[in-house]
């Protein structure tokens, strides 16, 4: 097989063509590495008792603002500090995840249960315990993403 490579750091993003004339297992092996090549692209650096720790999106529970740092919350209620602003986050972080308030993101498939609140706020009662409010203004998207009426 012959290999062709490009290195230029006007790349953004790693992006591979493959040519071929069918599929065999180890072209099958060489795209499902690859594609965990993107997933751990997706990996976040995050700050704890002055160290850096690599944090995974499907292990983060709930992003917000505490303060004036951005911080999350990991499936054991970690908490990390991350140097990334939230719309950025919002962004990098696939649909498993959705905008609660202007100050939250919350990991859908880590939420616990959901409780009408005062003034027409839900809060939001996460896996691991942390809790955060869904506020008015996004709680009509909060419920399509749930399928919820």
């Amino acid at each position: 097989m012959r290999v062709e490579c490009k290195i230029s750091a006007d790349y953004k993003e790693p992006y591979a063509v493959l040519h071929i004339s069918q599929m065999t297992e180890t072209v099958a092996a060489i795209i499902s590495m690859l594609e965990k090549e993107n997933i751990n692209s997706q990996t976040l650096f995050a700050a704890k008792d002055r160290k850096t720790y690599f944090v995974k999106p499907e292990d983060i529970a709930l992003v917000r603002t505490e303060g004036r740092e951005i911080v999350c919350y990991d499936k054991r209620k970690n908490r990390y500090v991350l140097d990334k602003p939230l719309y950025e986050l919002e962004t990098m972080l696939d649909g498993s995840f959705v905008r609660i308030s202007k100050s939250a993101i919350a990991n859908i498939s880590q939420i616990g249960h959901v409780e009408a609140s005062f003034n027409g706020t839900m809060e939001l009662v996460m896996k691991n315990g942390v809790t955060d409010y869904i506020s008015r203004s996004f709680r009509k998207n909060f419920k399509e993403r749930l399928g919820l009426k």
